[in-house]
Formats: structure tokens, sequence, C-alpha cells
């Protein structure tokens, strides 16, 4: 199966991309996730089996991007242990997160 994984932040996804082991697994990074929905209907009509997304998508951004590919192949998210919250929040700071979105 192709697997890609997408991160979002400061990149232009057309330079910020790698692939790995013939190109079955690729990672992207995008600067917005209209960036991502975009990104992963490409993928899809490429073929991709399934797609991971950074953190930064949330639950809502991940909805997002299920839409996008029509819930056609299996969209998931990153996520950490509640006993990080404090870590997560002092490295990526919601006003960053904002500027994403």
């Amino acid at each position: 199966m192709k697997f890609a994984f997408l991160i979002m932040g400061d990149y232009d996804s057309v330079k910020d991309q790698a692939s790995i082991h013939g190109e079955s697994a690729r990672i992207i990074g995008v600067s917005s996730i209209q960036g991502a929905c975009e990104a992963a209907e490409k993928l899809c009509r490429e073929g991709i089996g399934c797609i991971e997304l950074c953190g930064a998508f949330g639950p809502d951004g991940a909805r997002q991007v299920i839409e996008a590919t029509g819930n056609r192949i299996p969209v998931g998210y990153v996520t950490h242990l509640p006993e990080q919250d404090d870590i997560y929040r002092a490295a990526f700071p919601a006003d960053k997160k904002e500027e994403r979105e």
C-alpha cells in the first residue's frame, strides 16, 4: 500500500516533499488545511492508499481532508497523551496554529 504523511507549517507543497522505498511512502509539507485538501485529492487520484496527518490538523482538519478524499481511503492524524498537553502547548502555541488555518 502507498502511504502519505502530510505535515502543516511554513511549507511549499511543490518543493517540500520527499519519498522513500520507491515512493511507497511520501511526506509532503503543506501550509494550510486547504492546501492539504488539495494535496489529498491529488494523492487519492495517484493511488495513495492511506494518509496520515500531523497533529496540527486536529479532528476538524482531519474531517476536511476526509471530505476532500470522498472518504475513499483511511485518513488519520497524530495525537499525543494528555500528560504531555503542557509540553505541546509550549512547543506549538495556539497563535501559530491559527496562522496555518
